[in-house]
């Protein structure tokens, strides 16, 4: 067995802009996570870890997922949601290259550039465990080794670190042989640029072809996947693909874990909600599932004085192969519902009546 690749430091200096700005959004953020701590919970402060499949990873039980910054949050307030986040004892932070080019004036890369800010002007590069993705930013599409290779040093260079804890291809490409797709990334962690690598959007096909590979290869190996999987949207993950996670021991980080905020309860009839998402998430609203689902998740909530939020990532933290649901928030505000994830432990009959409801 290959030793595991060896944990380095941050080499990046903080620039003298970045470190005066810092001070002062220190500052801030000190207020105003201050005034949401007692919504959190005393118990929310004390570091949760679980071990990230058969990685050697271990992890907050709810990633916070770095989508919205540079787009929804603007930096300020992204070190503030990241501050929050560490403050209450998460670790565990998720991005990718292609973040957010899909904004008119934005190229991709927005979101780790300031986690790579965030980080340099912290120095908690060791405190946190960084997941990013390859193979959807609009420069390096796709899964060939050139791209790879010069996906990852754009990456490292935005993220200001010489190595990724959780490194996933994005997207699947058919296009490659999975040999050449397993063998770049081996040679990513035989360098220690990687720690562990994951894949997101992978069908369970190609799953099993990839992990088989690895195997008969010697290659490393896909410890984690991420799919798309919630409350409203469980076929995308359930059935074949978490078969096969876990036949082999791999752990799923959901992502659109709360539906785009649908799952938050804001979005319900008649409610107007200023929000880039507003679209996306209200046409669950529509559907018998989806009122089914939240009229499931208000009961238990109330019963339990949580958040349906809190609930809905509940629900995904009990499914068996799943390690850590993703979610994001734009403010401190919104962290509290994430955090409280780490006490709440739903029932066999809450589960059960969520996926009654969610049928």
């Amino acid at each position: 067995m290959r030793p595991r690749a060896r944990a380095h430091t941050v080499r990046a200096a903080v620039p003298r802009r970045h470190a005066g700005a810092a001070g002062h959004g220190i500052a801030r953020c000190r207020v105003r996570f201050a005034l949401h701590m007692a919504e959190i919970g005393p118990n929310d402060r004390t570091p949760h870890r679980l071990r990230l499949g058969p990685s050697d990873l271990d992890v907050y039980p709810v990633a916070l997922g770095g989508n919205v910054f540079g787009w929804g949050a603007d930096e300020e307030q992204s070190f503030a949601v990241l501050d929050g986040y560490l403050a209450a004892g998460g670790n565990f932070v998720d991005t990718a290259d292609v973040y957010s080019a899909w904004v008119p004036g934005n190229q991709g890369g927005e979101s780790e550039a300031v986690i790579g800010n965030w980080l340099a002007s912290r120095g908690n590069r060791d405190d946190v465990v960084l997941a990013t993705k390859v193979g959807g930013h609009p420069e390096y599409k796709g899964l060939a080794a050139a791209t790879i290779k010069g996906g990852i040093e754009a990456s490292l260079r935005r993220l200001r670190t010489d190595y990724i804890d959780l490194f996933y291809t994005h997207f699947d490409d058919p296009g490659v042989p999975v040999e050449e797709i397993l063998g770049t990334l081996d040679g990513l962690v035989r360098d220690g640029k990687v720690r562990h690598i994951g894949a997101s959007n992978l069908s369970a096909e190609r799953l099993q072809e990839s992990l088989a590979v690895s195997e008969r290869e010697g290659l490393a190996s896909y410890v984690a996947v991420q799919p798309h999987y919630n409350l409203v949207s469980r076929d995308t993950y359930e059935g074949p693909l978490a078969d096969t996670a876990a036949r082999h021991g791999l752990v799923a980080v959901p992502y659109y874990a709360l539906a785009s905020g649908f799952l938050t309860g804001k979005y319900r009839s008649g409610a107007q909600v200023e929000s880039v998402r507003a679209a996306g998430a209200g046409k669950h609203l529509e559907t018998a599932r989806g009122r089914a689902v939240i009229t499931a998740l208000d009961a238990i909530a109330t019963e339990r004085g949580v958040e349906l939020a809190t609930v809905a990532l509940a629900w995904l933290a009990a499914k068996p192969t799943v390690a850590t649901p993703l979610a994001s928030a734009r403010t401190v505000a919104q962290l509290s519902a994430l955090l409280a994830v780490a006490d709440v432990r739903l029932t066999d009959a809450e589960v059960a009546r969520l996926d009654r409801a969610s049928a």
